[in-house]
């Protein structure tokens, strides 16, 4: 260990000795092929993927995690892979009040303006204390993708103890939370 940092000491001081114009003649010196491939724009540079959540709802009685994949064919047609778990931990009977996990996606077109929500929602329940349910959907030519995690009823349309809304992705924002 201890001879291959020492290696790579040496080798960064040699660089550095070259100095940046030595560094600049070297990238020059590169077939001429290789530099305008480098240099043409390619849809893979706005592909993003990553991790969500986990995201509770108010009670921390359900929870929710995932992955997000994003994959560009040009600049505004993408194609958005959600897939994660939505677990179910309130262990009490529906005759003490139990509720199931339930999770809301909503989605963002590139036609809507920034968080303009109204393109897509999808939506996820899961009554099985202990136990998780498997998330998984795609959507097109995405913008925005949002989550919230909630409690309902077995049997109802309302969710209740509904966290916060949270970001899984979001094209109009870089890595570091700043608009672009």
């Amino acid at each position: 260990m201890r001879r291959s940092i020492t290696l790579g000491l040496a080798a960064a001081t040699a660089v550095a000795a070259l100095g940046l114009p030595a560094l600049a003649t070297a990238a020059n010196a590169a077939p001429t092929s290789t530099a305008s491939t480098a240099s043409a724009p390619h849809h893979h540079d706005w592909d993003y993927d990553g991790w969500w959540g986990t995201y509770w709802s108010s009670n921390h009685l359900a929870k929710a995690k995932g992955y997000v994949d994003v994959n560009y064919d040009d600049e505004e047609s993408n194609r958005v892979h959600i897939t994660g778990k939505l677990w179910d931990n309130d262990h009490r009977t529906y005759g003490q009040g139990g509720k199931c996990a339930y999770i809301q996606f909503r989605v963002s077109s590139w036609d809507d303006s920034e968080d303009d929500w109204s393109s897509s929602v999808k939506w996820y329940k899961y009554c099985g204390a202990g136990g998780y349910k498997q998330i998984n959907f795609w959507r097109y030519d995405v913008a925005q993708v949002q989550a919230k995690v909630c409690q309902i009823g077995q049997y109802s349309s309302f969710p209740v103890k509904c966290g916060s809304w949270h970001d899984i992705y979001n094209a109009y924002e870089d890595d570091f939370g700043y608009d672009v």
